[in-house]
């Protein structure tokens, strides 16, 4: 966990003296989607006050800065419990900027831990138009309802005056409920989108096993061997594996000392360093499978899990999603073939490795699939982020 900043008494008045839009980011993540947000609204109606709890991209948007939220974050169990008095605190002073400067929208990104928590005090304050108050409370990035927790969005139409969504087929979730969500296009889609991988023929196999500790332990040795068989037709291949750093880089190394050779030819780069390319992949479901599915490489998603936690898992989802890859999922179709828990196994992922490479099929076809995925993201026009957030505002 990294050290949690001291929290002032009172945060800093807003410069202008009054709030249009106050922006609650908790993540890097959040931090960069609420800037290109807050960049595209000043573009448009440059007098807007905007204050911002986010992180350093909102700053330079535009936005006044209450508070640095990038720098901080609290993982596993242990950490979080004595983590709980400082985000108790926090919690309870931006709740108390809110209701004392009465923004006239509050845009919370994404981070539904505390978001949502947010978005429940703020109605039962009387502020938001929830709780019959005067400011719209929102939220940009839609929980994933369709594979966690659906019942929250009973709560969240409560709580929300409306919900950007950046799957269209998100939308749908809310049928059943009064709460406004529409799509609002994806982030990756967007024309200034800058790609965190490209494809290369003569680039390395990527091995993405995910960014938490516990999968990547589950998942990592099945890519390592599986590389191990197909470096044997393709001694001359390296493989690149793309890591947050910390834990997970940790974990990384210890796995590849304990192959040794069997592990030769295997890089890791941390993700931070830039855009990467690659020739194929195995990717772990997630938001990092969207990213090579969008670039047109071709590969496979994988997935492993504790038998039960799996066995729970499929129970939870069923009946709601038929794949786990993000990509498959809007495209209805394993267009990136799945290999999970009892299926991610050595050999079968050594052969779609070969497949990709020594076929011009795979690439082809991922291709397509990329230009399809494009399409199914990108915002339909006067329906961008900046464009709905504006649609709260005062006239």
């Amino acid at each position: 966990m990294s050290a949690f900043p001291s929290i002032p008494a009172h945060f800093d008045r807003p410069r202008a003296g009054e709030v249009d839009v106050l922006v609650v980011a908790g993540e890097h993540s959040g931090d960069q989607h609420a800037a290109k947000v807050v960049a595209e609204l000043l573009k448009v109606r440059p007098g807007l006050r905007i204050v911002a709890f986010g992180g350093p991209q909102l700053r330079t948007a535009g936005a006044q800065l209450l508070m640095d939220m990038t720098t901080f974050s609290a993982v596993g169990i242990v950490e979080i419990l004595s983590a709980y008095p400082f985000y108790r605190k926090l919690f309870s002073r931006i709740v108390a900027w809110t209701t004392q400067w009465k923004p006239k929208v509050v845009v919370l990104v994404d981070y539904p831990g505390l978001n949502l928590r947010l978005a429940n005090e703020l109605r039962k304050a009387g502020l938001s138009r929830a709780g019959f108050g005067e400011t719209a409370v929102i939220q940009y990035v839609s929980p994933q309802l369709w594979a966690w927790k659906p019942k929250r969005r009973f709560t969240m139409a409560r709580d929300l005056d409306g919900v950007g969504t950046i799957f269209p087929f998100e939308p749908a979730c809310y049928a059943d409920t009064k709460l406004d969500a529409r799509f609002v296009g994806h982030p990756f889609a967007e024309s200034d989108h800058q790609p965190g991988l490209t494809y290369d023929p003569d680039g390395p196999v990527l091995l993405l096993p995910g960014s938490r500790p516990k999968p990547v332990r589950k998942i990592f040795p099945a890519l390592v061997e599986a590389f191990a068989l197909f470096r044997q037709e393709h001694p001359k291949r390296r493989a690149l594996v793309l890591h947050t750093g910390g834990e997970v880089h940790a974990e990384l190394y210890r796995l590849l000392a304990e192959y040794g050779d069997q592990a030769k030819g295997i890089d890791l780069r941390p993700v931070s360093e830039g855009p990467a390319v690659g020739c194929a992949a195995l990717v772990s479901s997630g938001t990092m499978s969207l990213t090579v599915a969008l670039a047109g490489i071709p590969g496979a998603v994988v997935y492993r899990a504790n038998p039960l936690t799996w066995i729970v898992g499929r129970r939870l989802i069923a009946g709601r999603v038929d794949n786990l890859g993000i990509a498959n999922i809007l495209l209805k179709r394993q267009a990136w073939p799945e290999y999970l828990q009892g299926a991610c196994e050595p050999a079968p992922l050594a052969a779609r490795l070969r497949e990709c490479i020594e076929a011009p099929g795979p690439r082809a076809q991922a291709v397509a699939d990329a230009g399809e995925l494009l399409s199914l993201l990108s915002a339909q026009s006067g329906s961008t982020p900046a464009e709905w957030v504006a649609t709260f505002l005062p006239k």
